[in-house]
């Protein structure tokens, strides 16, 4: 009897300590919700800047830079590896090559050299560019006025940037660029995006001179960009997925590339994507599950996240992308309208990756309040907030807590279970999350026990940095990454 009433007592004590340690979310609620009822908009903005936060699962790797960043990057020789490049500042009346030009179209020299005077003549060195031209140049890379959408994204400023992103050291220098801005604002993983597979020939990577890149030896230069001192000093951890383009008519062929490179390639690229516009009706799910299945049988398994419900319409494209593989998919707008899918999803675990301000920049939601996030997370379906593509918004991750806080009544464990789900559902490998797991709960701890004390002195003090799309929407104006704080 003594030695039960001794391991009774034993249990007692380490659950009262437990309650009373630093650390637990429950302990926190009180101090967290008021400062979200008290603080200011920018009081509140420091406060989420401050925040540890997990990763960023759902992130285009070259539509999470800044147009300034582009153009600080691609007019400096020492970082392009001697390339430059020409934009496309005039459109003559009738095109020597019949094409339909698009203004501020980039291209690298080696493409230059190659065009008729005639059509030389249209392009400027972007390095020489005027400061109103420069203005017009990094503003078509953003959706930053009205109107300004689905249209712009997806038909203007890809295609604009093309010959930026064929040049992987620029590509590479942006990510460095990307994880330093991750870094200080608390962000400890990011799995992005990149490598384009699906297009054939239309899509190459080339060095300065024009030369193609095979995926191997792309995969080296990022590898080397990686472990250079600058990188490693971000703290942030990255891996990447490679990307199908989903609609294209070669893009079964795309997937079985993917397979192959990843397998190759396992040290950084942990999984498979497919992007793609969804109301394009050439990439539905379905069409690739005879693909999806030879893979299978043929490599170890790559975990897959897949672009799903992306879209107007209610369709089954979520329940078709998780019978393909999918442990995650990325948006997951219209879910909402698929009950069945949904229960699924709530069973198995498998999460959205929600990207709020890209859904209503692009129209999917009218406003914030329509998003389904909110429906999704407290029906129990696995969910993290993420920036897709953050450049093109002039956004940054704090922005999408600042939304998910200011529309959602979110509480503080919900708060620490979108980060901890954006590493616990993460593909990177098993010990790597541990580690970042331990560190972010680590993390969290400090943070709740700092802010238990004087939050509007503590606030005061923080370093924060703006974003142009926090002082358009929000009215809060601080510096932006790179400038004097």
């Amino acid at each position: 009897m003594n030695s039960f009433r001794n391991l009774l007592f034993s249990f007692l004590l380490i659950s009262l300590l437990n309650l009373a340690a630093p650390g637990k979310a429950a302990d926190f609620e009180s101090r967290f919700q008021e400062i979200v009822q008290n603080a200011t908009n920018e009081q509140l903005y420091r406060f989420l800047y401050a925040l540890p936060k997990g990763g960023d699962l759902h992130n285009h790797q070259d539509g999470a830079n800044w147009p300034d960043w582009w153009y600080q990057v691609a007019t400096d020789p020492t970082k392009t590896h001697g390339d430059t490049f020409y934009t496309l500042t005039e459109i003559a009346s009738s095109n020597p090559s019949g094409a339909a030009p698009l203004f501020f179209t980039t291209i690298p020299k080696w493409q230059y050299d190659r065009l008729p005077d005639a059509e030389k003549a249209q392009y400027q060195a972007l390095s020489s560019l005027d400061a109103a031209t420069k203005a017009n140049w990094l503003a078509s890379l953003w959706l930053g006025q009205p109107g300004d959408g689905r249209e712009k994204f997806f038909e203007q400023i890809w295609p604009r940037l093309g010959g930026l992103v064929r040049n992987p050291y620029v590509s590479s220098e942006l990510l460095v660029e990307s994880m330093k801005h991750f870094g200080e604002e608390g962000v400890r993983y990011v799995e992005t995006q990149n490598l384009v597979f699906g297009l054939g020939s239309l899509f190459e990577y080339k060095d300065q001179d024009g030369n193609p890149l095979s995926l191997d030896q792309v995969a080296d230069i990022y590898r080397h960009r990686l472990q250079q001192p600058d990188a490693v000093a971000t703290g942030v951890t990255v891996r990447f997925q490679a990307v199908v383009i989903r609609f294209a008519p070669t893009a079964e062929d795309g997937v079985e590339d993917a397979y192959a490179f990843v397998n190759r390639h396992r040290d950084l690229w942990v999984g498979i994507n497919m992007a793609g516009r969804e109301d394009n009706e050439k990439g539905f799910p379905a069409r690739f599950l005879s693909v999806y299945r030879k893979m299978e049988s043929k490599y170890p398994p790559v975990s897959l996240s897949i672009h799903a419900g992306e879209s107007d319409e209610p369709n089954h494209h979520v329940r078709d992308t998780l019978y393909l593989g999918a442990k995650r998919v990325g948006h997951g707008v219209n879910l909402l309208s698929d009950p069945d899918t949904m229960l699924h999803m709530r069973e198995d675990k498998d999460l959205v990756e929600i990207n709020l301000i890209s859904n209503q920049l692009l129209g999917y939601v009218p406003k914030f309040a329509d998003h389904p996030f909110p429906r999704y997370l407290r029906f129990g379906i696995p969910v993290c907030l993420n920036t897709d593509d953050r450049g093109m918004w002039g956004s940054t991750m704090t922005d999408e807590y600042y939304v998910a806080v200011k529309n959602f009544n979110l509480s503080w464990e919900e708060m620490v279970q979108l980060s901890r789900n954006s590493l616990e559902y993460s593909f990177v490998q098993s010990d790597q999350k541990q580690r970042l797991l331990e560190a972010y709960n680590q993390a969290v701890r400090e943070f709740e026990q700092k802010y238990s004390g004087d939050w509007k002195a503590l606030l005061a003090a923080v370093n924060a940095t703006g974003s142009p799309y926090a002082e358009r929407e929000f009215g809060i104006k601080l510096p932006l990454p790179g400038a004097e704080k």
